[in-house]
Order: structure tokens, then sequence, then C-alpha cells
């Protein structure tokens, strides 16, 4: 599977994803840690990548836009980064039976 990790997420967590198989990138390694929203949304589909984000417009924008991107929804609040990664390990068996599904947005942290 692919990944793009989004700006608010550090890059430590697509170095995770990748640790697991996956082929994952933040933002920050394909053009900019500004770059907008359009822009990740337009490559994630071009590219086949579901988007890692804490952001509720890119669900939202899952629901109702076509084409879809599938959505990798953070729902921790601000935490170190070491939480997070350890809080992803946890959760890694269920997420990886919904990565298999055709599910469009998937949340992790609720």
């Amino acid at each position: 599977m692919r990944f793009l990790v989004d700006a608010q997420l550090p890059p430590a967590l697509a170095a995770w994803l990748r640790s697991k198989g996956h082929e994952a990138h933040h933002v920050v390694d394909v053009g900019r840690g500004d770059m907008p929203d359009d822009a990740i949304w337009t490559l994630a589909i071009a590219e086949g990548s579901m988007i890692v984000t804490k952001d509720r417009d890119f669900v939202d924008w899952a629901l109702a836009r076509a084409p879809k991107a599938r959505i990798l929804w953070v729902r921790f609040g601000n935490i170190r980064r070491d939480v997070l990664i350890a809080r992803f390990e946890a959760a890694w068996p269920r997420l990886e039976d919904a990565l298999d599904s055709d599910a469009t947005v998937i949340e992790v942290g609720r």
C-alpha cells in the first residue's frame, strides 16, 4: 500500500509505515511542508496513495468528491512523536484489516 503523510504529522510516521513494508512519503519528501490540500489530494489520486492526515477536510472530500482518495484519519490529539508511533503500533493489527477493506475513510485513535 502507498501512503502520503500530511504536514501536521511527523515524517517519522512515514518512516514507520515504510518499516511495516509499505511505500510511504511525507509531504516534505514530495514537495514542501506547506503543500495546499488540493495538491495533496491530486497527488494522492495520481499515485494511488492513501492520505494520512488529522485534517477533517480530507474526510469530507473523500465522502463528497470524485475521484476519491482513501483517507487514514488520525484522531489522536497533539502528542509527542514517540507516543504517536506507539499508538500506531498498538493499533496496527486492526488497521491492517481495515486497510485491506474497501473503506474510503479509516479512523485511528477513536
